[in-house]
């Protein structure tokens, strides 16, 4: 439970708090309309090896259309659990400001804006856009989620490529601030959605915007983030078919990271969902599994397989040992079963480069040529598919 409510939230936010259920605990939350109670903690078995997305009911799936309900099965389980449940797209995602600027010795158009949506129109967030002006497209997109507009290492790179970069500010939604209700929540009172949910749903709302554009190729978008951002986008790409390409660099636990495999000096469940420290990311049900991640009817594996037969990339970092090297290579290798049977063998991909925790100049080279070679068929000379030694993954 969430103390000293009245000091930290703003008085406009606390009955919406109450209602959503959010200051109670995991046994006492509400559910959103329409949603049944799952089995707790201690009535579900113990799981020591990673479950298999691939068995449904003591059943191995066996047709595409067995796999589409297991998927929506997957999907119930992992929001009931993990990260609570979102409201359906609003419908009005409309401009509500913008203005426009040349870039790059007028090789681009930046178009920054102010998007309202959702009841009354009372949610706003903030975007940018960067458009190539060698042609009138449509172009591809890589669509990032961020805390800061404007930071791509390697920005007029990607223009040059044939890409257009969209970005919106996730913090608009929810401010990333333990014990304060964030906009998003404050509007739709009724959902038990977390932080890492209301920065997803703001991703689908831009897929929304971007579907609206002549200049975008809407079977062409991707979604990335860093840390935080990475398990974002995992999160909205795995839900929304929309999105073709799928990149969370670095997100670790609650991202690309496996809960029941740890490697050394790495970032557990318990440890992420800490009152103290980001437990706010997560529905309060996700922390009765702390300690006991065997319970877990899934593991990190299950959201990569959402996303087959589309295109997946996880980016790491060598020394980013804090975001569970070890358990994100064990993901890759156990969602690869689901890729297979979709005949998208080559889909799932990964990428390691020396270093630490950053979205780094090198990552987003490895997500255009991920995307050159997905989008458009192009022979790349980056590889996806290896992955680091043992040693590798073990701390100096």
């Amino acid at each position: 439970m969430r103390a000293n409510l009245s000091k930290t939230i703003p008085p406009i936010f606390l009955s919406a708090f109450f209602l959503a259920g959010l200051a109670l605990g995991p046994s006492q939350a509400a559910n959103p309309p329409g949603v049944i109670d799952l089995p707790g903690v201690d009535q579900l078995p113990e799981i020591v090896e990673l479950p298999d997305p691939l068995i449904s009911d003591g059943e191995k799936i066996a047709t595409p259309e067995a796999w589409a309900k297991r998927r929506e099965k997957i999907k119930r389980m992992i929001l009931y659990y993990e990260y609570g449940h979102m409201p359906p797209a609003p419908g009005n995602v409309r401009v509500k400001s913008a203005t426009e600027a040349p870039l790059y010795s007028g090789a681009a158009t930046e178009r920054r804006l102010v998007l309202s949506m959702g009841p009354q129109d009372r949610i706003e967030m903030h975007a940018r856009l960067v458009v190539p002006t060698a042609s009138k497209g449509p172009y591809p997109v890589l669509l990032q989620n961020t805390n800061a507009l404007g930071n791509i290492p390697i920005e007029e790179e990607i223009i040059r490529r044939g890409y257009l970069i969209a970005e919106y500010l996730r913090t608009d939604l929810d401010p990333d601030v333990n014990g304060i209700v964030g906009p998003a929540q404050a509007a739709y009172p009724e959902y038990d959605w977390a932080t890492l949910a209301v920065w997803a749903w703001g991703g689908l709302r831009m897929v929304d915007y971007l579907e609206t554009l002549d200049i975008v190729d809407k079977g062409k978008i991707a979604i990335t983030g860093h840390s935080r951002g990475g398990k974002t986008a995992l999160l909205a790409g795995a839900l929304d078919e929309r999105i073709a390409l799928v990149n969370p660099n670095g997100s670790g636990c609650g991202g690309a990271g496996c809960y029941r495999i740890q490697g050394p000096k790495s970032e557990s469940l318990a440890a992420i969902t800490d009152p103290k420290r980001f437990s706010y990311w997560f529905h309060p049900r996700f922390r009765d599994f702390a300690d006991k991640e065997t319970k877990l009817p899934f593991d990190q594996h299950f959201l990569k397989a959402l996303v087959a037969p589309r295109a997946l990339l996880s980016t790491e970092a060598l020394e980013d040992y804090w975001a569970n090297l070890k358990g994100t290579v064990a993901t890759y290798r156990a969602a690869q079963p689901v890729f297979d049977f979709l005949g998208a063998t080559d889909r799932n991909g990964i990428h390691f480069r020396p270093g630490k925790h950053n979205h780094s100049a090198e990552d987003w080279r490895a997500l255009v040529d991920f995307a050159d070679k997905h989008f458009h068929g192009k022979a790349v000379a980056t590889r996806f598919d290896l992955v680091p030694s043992e040693d590798q993954l073990i701390p100096k």
